[in-house]
């Protein structure tokens, strides 16, 4: 199990306004922002603590990229997803799967992909049943 992961990204601001918008619908936000100290910035969905400790999403900031990364977080439902989905195209993001079941993955594979301003491919996914 993981406890935690970062991603590297080549705008810092840019990045952090992508994914508090994009994130939100799936209960994250941001609760560290080091800009001075790398910069880096952590973020935690709503059932971790609001400090580092429960940071389990960071950003590395004004890095170089190499666009071949693949997340997926967890939505409580179904709307969660398309909330993702429609938050990271305003935000900034490109579609790379519209919402809808993936029944090669299994029967209630609800999921969307998109991809991040660094070309991540970032998905959010709903297991339940309809």
């Amino acid at each position: 199990m993981l406890d935690h992961v970062g991603i590297a990204v080549s705008d810092y601001d840019a990045s952090i306004r992508f994914y508090s918008a994009a994130l939100r619908p799936l209960g994250y936000r941001l609760v560290l922002d080091y800009r001075d100290e790398g910069p880096y910035a952590g973020f935690s969905d709503d059932l971790h603590t609001t400090d580092a400790q429960g940071a389990d999403f960071w950003l590395y900031g004004n890095r170089v990229v190499q666009p071949d990364l693949h997340l997926c977080f967890r939505a409580q439902d179904r709307e969660a997803v398309d909330a993702f989905h429609a938050a990271a195209l305003s935000a900034g993001g490109s579609d790379n799967g519209t919402p809808g079941l993936r029944p090669d993955y299994h029967a209630s594979y609800y999921a969307a992909f998109v991809h991040d301003l660094d070309g991540h491919n970032i998905e959010a996914v709903c297991h339940a049943p309809a």
